[in-house]
């Protein structure tokens, strides 16, 4: 036993089992398509846990092969990837998902549909060796002005996303690989992205226990391996700290209140709401100390040098008394434990294959207004594409100008942004049929004003939403996707062209 300078009196297992713990609970990132030396080295010395990004993946044969070889140095390491299908998707992240997101399967609200598409998702990535799936978000997009939730809530009915969330959780779970809710306790009444700055949700706590709680409750329920914390201030909850560090948040609430006893993941902590606050490494120490046993890192910050620092940042906050042994020794069987539970799930019979399930949704996602006549010759189509958010990326494509081109050969198209938009489109359209691709209209004033200016111009114009259709629906013919993944492009061009099926 030592004593620390402020007194308090810590015992060491020793070096070894201090420092194996301070690499059980990080979840790094790393960059390439396969493993470098030092990952395969921290694995060996006691890392448990490899986060996947869109920057890792080639092909399902690639990340197979890249699994392999971590499991090679470590059988029981838990593979994480972020993948929500629809518009945030790692798997098919430079062509676009076959499955619609959340907001999506909200719109169609078919419980057992959701359960399917999670299952053949969740068979996807066991396919592939991923074992732990930062999904799925059970925020309930209270705020239309949300710019970082959006389509990846189920929607703004607080018992409709949980009802989804229990059956997502279910469904994936189904195929050996763990569910990691998110963004607890609830990231849907933010008008900030947590990627830029910190938000802050002002609700008062029996709201939040109506509204933000109710599909965590329902994700527990169902049995979710882990959840994942958001970065967000909430002061009827901690009016200090935000909900990562909160040992009010994460202990109090989610640990003895609803009773959980799961992994308790960090959203990633290179996110500027605890990076440019308190720092990643100080950040981490306080997520520990808080109840967090797993600190998500990786998505900027993917090296080496990141992980030494993190593990030392642990090591010496035990040694100084600041974290407790005892609760990083306990973080780091939380995380052994989902990892024995993969193990054990690896070789379990997974789901009947469904290779259909995601467009057979996206497909019943679609809301059509107004009647045109199916496109016969091949559309100008004009996307209207605002910036996007961090955990989307830029480089997934959407739209439905490449589902068009393959039902209509010789369909063009062009991107469009800020003032201006709406008569530049016009320009490049010339004669042909205007398919205006818009992405929640009612969050940019500069989008509306495109859409005005082509209308006035083009009444005919077809008007395709792929975001939140928050606002009022226009045009000839007005589809609403409920989201911006491949397959909901090709359900929409589907529609467009008369081939949807009855």
């Amino acid at each position: 036993m030592t004593t620390s300078a402020s007194g308090t009196t810590v015992s060491h297992r020793g070096e070894d089992g201090l420092t194996r713990d301070a690499l059980t609970v990080l979840q790094p990132g790393f960059t390439g398509t396969t493993a470098p030396d030092w990952l395969l080295r921290r694995l060996g010395e006691g890392l448990a846990s490899v986060g996947l990004f869109g920057r890792n993946i080639a092909s399902p044969d690639q990340v197979a092969a890249l699994t392999a070889r971590l499991r090679a140095e470590r059988d029981d390491v838990l593979v994480a990837v972020d993948e929500e299908g629809g518009d945030v998707t790692r798997l098919e992240v430079r062509t676009g998902s076959s499955f619609p997101g959340n907001h999506a399967l909200g719109a169609v609200d078919d419980v057992e549909l959701t359960r399917e598409v999670a299952a053949e998702l969740g068979r996807r990535l066991a396919e592939c060796g991923v074992n732990l799936n930062w999904a799925p978000s059970a925020d309930v997009n209270s705020n239309p002005a949300n710019p970082v939730i959006g389509v990846r809530s189920f929607g703004a009915d607080t018992g409709l996303v949980a009802r989804h969330t229990a059956a997502y959780v279910t469904g994936l779970q189904s195929a050996g690989v763990a569910a990691c809710t998110k963004h607890f306790p609830g990231h849907g009444d933010t008008a900030v992205d947590s990627h830029h700055a910190m938000p802050r949700i002002d609700a008062d706590a029996a709201l939040l226990e109506s509204r933000e709680l109710a599909p965590f409750r329902a994700a527990i329920a169902a049995g979710t391996r882990a959840v994942m914390s958001a970065h967000i201030l909430v002061p009827a909850l901690d009016p200090d700290r935000p909900a990562t560090l909160s040992r009010p948040v994460l202990t109090g609430l989610l640990r003895e209140r609803l009773g959980y006893d799961g992994l308790i993941v960090t959203d990633g902590m290179e996110m500027q709401a605890i990076a440019a606050t308190y720092g990643i490494e100080r950040g981490s120490v306080l997520a520990v100390a808080a109840g967090a046993d797993a600190i998500c890192v990786g998505g900027g910050l993917a090296d080496d040098d990141t992980v030494r620092r993190l593990r030392d940042a642990l090591v010496t906050a035990v040694r100084a008394g600041e974290l407790p042994e005892e609760r990083l020794a306990q973080a780091a069987r939380r995380v052994r434990s989902l990892a024995a539970w993969t193990t054990e799930h690896r070789t379990r019979r997974t789901p009947a294959p469904a290779p259909d399930i995601g467009l057979t949704a996206a497909r019943r996602a679609l809301r059509i207004t107004g009647t045109a006549e199916p496109l016969a010759a091949p559309p100008y189509v004009a996307a209207f594409t605002p910036v996007a958010n961090i955990a989307v990326g830029e480089e997934t494509p959407w739209g439905v100008a490449a589902e068009l081109a393959r039902l209509l050969p010789g369909t063009e198209t062009g991107t469009f942004t800020g003032d201006g938009a709406g008569q530049a489109a016009l320009s490049a359209a010339g004669g042909r049929r205007v398919v205006a691709v818009v992405r929640d209209e009612h969050r940019h004033g500069w989008m509306s004003a495109a859409l005005d200016t082509v209308l006035a111009s083009r009444p005919d114009t077809v008007i395709v939403e792929m975001g939140v259709p928050q606002a009022p629906p226009r045009g000839a013919l007005h589809i609403a996707t409920h989201g911006a993944a491949r397959a909901c492009g090709r359900a929409a061009a589907e529609a467009l062209t008369g081939g949807l099926p009855g």
